[in-house]
C-alpha cells in the first residue's frame, strides 16, 4: 500500500476497529439522543434540566478532554477516593465516551425532528384512542426518522472522524496504527496520507448510504412543486 513496507495489514486492522468503534458509538448516541430529546421535550422540569445540562456540558467541553477524563481521570479518582482499582478496556471506554459525546448532538437532531412532525397527526392519534407508547411507535418514530436522517448522517460523519481521538488511549484504530507505521517506516507523510484517504473513502461510502436511506425513508412522500 503506497510502499509502506508491509504495514498495509496494520492499517487494515485499524480500519476494521475504527468502523467497529464508529458503529457501536453511533448506536449509543442514537439511544441517548432519543432519551435526551424526550427529556428536553418533557413536562418534567427535572428531565428538562438533566437533558439541558447534558447537552450544554458536552457541547462546551472538548472531546479530547472528555476522553482523557474518562480513561485516565476516572480510575485515578476512584483510587484516591475509595481505594478502588479499575482497569478500563480501551475499546469499551472509547465506544462509551464517543457515544456519550455524540448522544448530545443526536439529542438536538431528534428534538428538531419531533417538532417537525405535524401536530395534527398527533391529535389524530389521540382521537383514535392510541396511548403514548402506541402513538410514539406508530406515528412519531417513523416520521421522526425521516426528518432525523440528514442530521444523524452529519453526526455520523463527524463521529467517524472523531474516532481518531481514541488513539490517545492506546486503542489500535486507524490513526494509532498509522502512527505506528509512520514511526516504523520513517514515512510519516505516506502513512498519514493513506490514513486520510481511508477516512475520505469511509465518508464517501457513508454519504452514498445516507442518500439511499433518505430516498427510502421519503418513499411515497409527495413533494410540493
Amino acid at each position: 500500500m503506497m510502499n509502506i513496507r508491509g504495514y498495509g495489514w496494520l492499517l487494515w486492522e485499524g480500519v476494521r476497529l475504527t468502523i467497529a468503534v464508529g458503529v457501536f458509538s453511533m448506536t449509543i448516541a442514537v439511544v441517548l439522543g432519543l432519551f435526551g430529546a424526550w427529556g428536553k421535550l418533557s413536562r418534567s422540569w427535572i428531565a428538562r434540566g438533566i437533558a439541558g445540562v447534558y447537552t450544554t456540558v458536552i457541547r462546551g467541553v472538548p472531546e479530547l478532554v472528555i476522553i482523557l477524563l474518562v480513561y485516565y481521570g476516572v480510575p485515578t479518582l476512584l483510587l484516591d477516593i475509595a481505594n478502588i482499582t479499575i482497569d478500563l478496556n480501551p475499546f469499551m471506554a472509547g465506544v462509551a465516551t464517543i457515544g456519550f459525546i455524540y448522544g448530545a448532538f443526536s439529542t438536538e437532531v431528534f428534538r428538531g425532528s419531533y417538532l417537525a412532525v405535524s401536530k395534527g397527526q398527533i391529535e389524530a392519534a389521540k382521537a383514535a384512542g392510541m396511548n403514548r407508547v402506541q402513538m410514539f411507535v406508530r406515528i412519531l418514530l417513523p416520521q421522526m426518522w425521516r426528518f432525523a436522517l440528514p442530521g444523524l448522517g452529519n453526526v455520523w460523519m463527524v463521529l467517524i472522524k472523531a474516532t481518531a481521538l481514541v488513539s490517545v488511549i492506546q486503542l489500535p484504530e486507524l490513526m494509532r496504527n498509522a502512527d505506528v507505521a509512520a514511526r516504523s517506516t520513517h514515512k510519516p507523510f505516506t502513512c498519514y496520507f493513506v490514513a486520510s484517504l481511508i477516512y475520505l473513502v469511509i465518508t464517501i461510502v457513508s454519504m452514498l448510504i445516507q442518500q439511499r436511506a433518505e430516498v427510502w425513508a421519503n418513499r411515497g412522500i409527495r413533494r410540493a412543486a
